[in-house]
């Protein structure tokens, strides 16, 4: 039987957390892409905390104009400001079982413009 597409995201995402995790020093840059919005958070996974979130429901991103990639891009360039802000240069980018293009290409995209390496 053929998987659902939820069912297939969630396997690609249990294959990638598998080999990706975020430290102290290299953070985890995790990304959940809904219908309309999109979110980013930077998580330490050796403590479990997470640090920085930023997502397109945000107050002082919910009038940003453009299409949905567009909005990707600026939802990235904010979560690397505020990274920056609490210090944090490098991360490691979970894309989270989508495909990197379109939205999540965006995102990080945007991310590197604001500064974060990865």
């Amino acid at each position: 039987m053929a998987l659902t597409k939820s069912e297939r995201r969630n396997r690609i995402r249990k294959r990638i957390r598998k080999v990706i995790s975020g430290t102290t020093s290299s953070p985890r840059l995790s990304v959940f892409r809904s219908n309309a919005e999109i979110y980013a958070q930077i998580i330490d996974d050796l403590t479990g905390n997470t640090i920085v979130t930023a997502s397109s429901r945000d107050k002082d991103l919910a009038d940003a104009k453009g299409n949905k990639s567009e909005v990707s891009k600026i939802v990235g360039k904010a979560v690397a400001a505020k990274a920056k802000a609490k210090g944090i240069e490098t991360v490691v980018f979970d894309r989270g079982g989508y495909l990197y293009h379109g939205r999540v290409k965006s995102l990080a995209e945007g991310a590197r413009e604001g500064g974060l390496k990865f």
